[in-house]
Parts: structure tokens; C-alpha cells; sequence
């Protein structure tokens, strides 16, 4: 395992890390209690080690500030298996300014250099804000090695799938933001324009499904195939080369996918529906969905490996009060049960912010983040505690002007390694460069 580590560990320097503001009010009484320090620098190493691999990603990196030891385990293989065995996971989100039609860059922003001979150059820098829903606190965090012309489609394992905008033929970028990590696929083999995006990476496998949007022609699109990309530490992999028709007059909305117990699902539209891809079985199939004629802005999010639909429910024929609404796809697979129902009062002033301009949801854990189109106004909702929240606004954020767009969110585990990029140095397929990319 220690070669997985050793051979191509990236600089800790790529990243940048900015802790934001907490909504809790944490007295520091650490800095008042006394430390007898005859105690304590006498604890061993392998016992600090364990502490270390407990922290959160802002205080590990924070740690590695103290001395050359701390700062070098994001180099020790020992350390980062140990990370690996214990560090726990965090369900946290990592947010994107939403996609603009007038540019197709997804939040990123400008940063201007001086070179020697008082040259001045502009790079496109991509930035994404990291949100802790335990501590409700915001972190922000750069993408510099991401070259422009791509855009955030789906996460998985604490690495970030990125796809080309340009039409034609999908590269793809696997990165780990924290340590600022850049892994090629080889891209796609038939031509798309937005296709949906299903990503799951494991400890030792590595899936990605690029479906609909099939160029047909340099003027128009078709829903019709499905090409997949698998990986696995038994030495297995398909380079795209398995392929799958999607149902016929399926009616998928371009973005990402959701991953639950080895299956991809998504929204299919006019009427509602959910579209479900086996992996291991290479094809698909459609699920009623409950109250198809009456729902509004669906969502699928994955919670506690559960996949729920998020749906705002009008029936305006009816005497039903409007909701928004959770229900939860029984272990039978084609079976829908109401979980959750937002509070009524709750739902009046969520309906008013809304205006009706639709809602995305993000699940992760426990945690389900409920997010406004055109507004940096969310809801968090606990699914243990049956408690709502809205979320404090990202303060690295210009809430007008360029940002109006909103967000749109991933669910992401920060982790300080992803050993299964590993794999993909088994390929001996020559990938396009990015230098002629960059500019």
C-alpha cells in the first residue's frame, strides 16, 4: 500500500484553505487551562499520530504548522494508512456558484500575476466553499490546477469529478481539493453536449456513467446511451467501452446523478419518474414516482445510504395545503413511503423566498441541504433529530451582481488521501494533455 502514496503524492502548496465564520458560540477555555508539559511532551508518537488523524480537515492543516514531523505525514505512508483506518468520515457539502448561461464557468474567479518583465497575466482560479453542517460553518477553497473549460459534476469518496464543458468527446478530472491532487480519465468515446454525470469512487474501484445528450448531429441532442468507465484494484477495468441504451423517450435533465447501493438514479421529466442504471448489470430501468402529477423542483439525495425524493407538492384542484415533501424508496425498490413533511409555517416563508423560481436539494449523511435557485438562501434539515434550519449565507460570496445565480452543492467527505486514484496508473492509454488547456 505504500507505494499508492509515495509515488505520486502532490505538494500540500496547491490548495488554499480559508476558515469562515461559525454561527456556534464556542467559549475557548483551551487557551485558560494549564498543561503541565513534563506530561505531556512525553506522550509517544503513535499515540499523537492517532490524535492527529482525528482532527477536521482545517485543524490537521492547521496542525502541520507546529513542527517538521507534523508537517510531514501528508508525505508518511504509515500515517496516511492509519488515516484511513481511523479517521472518521464527515458528511459535509462542498458548494459551486451556479452555472451562468453567459459564460458556462461554474464560480470561478480571476487572478491577475506580475511576471518578471512586468508582465501581467489573468488565470481563471475555480473556488468552492466547503460547509460543515455539525459546526454550521463555512470554509473556502481553491481549484488552481483545474484548467477553465471544465465544470463540477458529481462527487464521490472525497474526490471531485470534473467534465468538460466543450461539446464533443468528455474529459474528465478526478481531483482531491485538499491536497490538491489531479488524476486524467481517458475521454469518452461518443460526442455529447451536458450529459448527466454518475461518479462512485471506493477504496478499490472506481465507477463513472456519462449518459444522455448524445450529439447526433452538430445541431441536435437525443437522450439515447449510456457509455460507462470501471476500474478495480483485481485488475479489472473498461475504458468506456460498455455501453447501454437509456429508455426510449426518456426525458433526463442534464447534471448529476445520485449513487445508492451500487445503482445510479435520476429525475426523469414529462411526467416525473426515476431513471435507475445497474452498474454491475449495465442497464436501466424507470420507477413510478409518488405523486408524479403534483410534484414540483424533485430532488434525489442520497441519506444514510437511502434514496430520498425531495419534492415540493401542489395539488391546486384540491383542498390540500401545499408542502414540500420526503419520501424514502423502499428496500423493494419500486415502493415509496412520506418520511417528512417541512412544517407549515416553515414552508409559508420557504415558499415566499422560493417565488417560484424551484429548489435543489443535496443530501450527505444525515443531512439534507434544501437549496433556492437565484438566492444564497438554504435549509438544513437533520433527518435523526426531525429538526430545520436555515443555513447561515457563505460569506465569501457577493450576495448580487455576478453571484445572483446561487448555488448548487455536492455531497463531499473531506480526506487528506484517495489511494484508489492510484489504480489508474495501471493504464497505459496515452491521455490528452491539459497544457493547451490552460490559458
Amino acid at each position: 500500500m505504500e507505494g499508492a502514496f509515495n509515488n505520486s503524492m502532490p505538494s500540500p502548496f496547491s490548495y488554499t484553505f480559508t476558515p469562515g465564520i461559525s454561527s456556534a458560540n464556542v467559549t475557548d477555555t483551551v487557551a485558560n487551562t494549564w498543561m503541565d508539559t513534563r506530561i505531556w511532551s512525553k506522550l509517544p508518537q503513535p499515540l499523537i499520530d492517532r490524535v492527529i488523524a482525528f482532527l477536521p480537515p482545517p485543524a490537521f492543516f492547521r496542525a502541520r504548522c507546529v513542527c517538521k514531523r507534523w508537517y510531514s505525514l501528508l508525505f508518511s505512508s504509515n500515517f496516511l494508512e492509519l488515516y484511513i483506518q481511523i479517521s472518521p468520515r464527515r458528511h459535509w457539502f462542498l458548494f459551486f456558484k451556479h452555472k451562468s448561461l453567459k459564460s458556462y464557468i461554474c464560480g470561478n474567479n480571476s487572478s491577475t500575476t506580475r511576471g518578471s518583465g512586468g508582465q501581467t497575466s489573468t488565470a481563471n482560479i475555480f473556488e468552492g466553499y466547503l460547509f460543515d453542517p455539525y459546526d454550521i460553518a463555512w470554509y473556502r477553497i481553491s481549484f488552481p490546477l483545474v484548467p477553465s473549460g471544465f465544470s463540477p459534476a458529481a462527487a464521490s469518496g472525497g474526490l471531485i469529478c470534473w467534465v468538460s464543458d466543450e461539446a464533443g468527446a468528455k474529459s474528465i478530472i478526478l481531483c482531491n481539493p485538499l491536497i490538491g491532487s489531479l488524476t486524467q480519465l481517458p475521454p469518452t468515446l461518443r460526442p455529447r453536449l451536458f450529459p448527466s454525470t454518475g461518479f462512485k469512487a471506493g477504496p478499490s474501484s472506481i465507477d463513472v456513467a456519462i449518459a444522455g445528450d448524445d450529439l447526433i448531429s452538430p445541431y441536435a441532442v437525443k437522450n439515447l446511451s449510456t457509455e460507462s468507465f470501471h476500474i478495480d484494484a483485481g485488475g479489472f477495468y473498461s475504458l468506456w467501452g460498455t455501453t447501454s441504451s437509456l429508455p426510449r423517450l426518456c426525458s433526463l435533465e442534464s447534471g448529476q446523478m445520485v449513487c445508492v447501493d451500487d445503482r445510479f438514479y435520476c429525475m426523469n421529466y414529462n411526467p416525473f419518474s426515476v431513471l435507475v442504471y445497474e452498474i454491475a448489470e449495465n442497464s436501466w430501468c424507470k420507477i413510478q414516482a409518488p405523486m408524479r402529477r403534483f410534484l414540483r423542483s424533485p430532488s434525489l439525495v442520497d441519506s444514510m445510504d437511502k434514496l430520498i425524493l425531495v419534492a415540493a407538492v401542489e395539488k391546486s384542484k384540491l383542498n390540500v395545503p401545499k408542502s414540500l415533501r420526503l419520501w424514502s424508496l423502499q428496500a423493494c425498490g419500486t415502493t415509496w413511503v412520506e418520511i417528512e413533511r417541512m412544517p407549515q409555517q416553515l414552508y409559508q416563508q420557504f415558499e415566499e423566498l422560493e417565488a417560484g423560481h424551484g429548489f435543489d436539494c443535496v443530501g450527505h449523511g444525515k443531512f439534507i441541504a434544501i437549496i433556492i435557485r437565484g438566492s444564497d438562501r438554504a435549509l438544513l434539515f437533520d433527518i435523526f433529530r426531525k429538526a430545520w434550519q436555515w443555513i447561515p449565507p457563505c460569506p465569501y460570496m457577493n450576495h448580487g451582481g455576478e453571484d445572483a445565480n446561487g448555488l448548487h452543492g455536492f455531497a463531499y467527505e473531506p480526506t487528506v488521501t484517495t489511494p484508489v486514484t492510484g489504480l489508474l496508473d495501471q493504464l497505459t492509454i496515452p491521455f490528452q494533455s491539459f497544457s493547451g488547456l490552460i490559458g
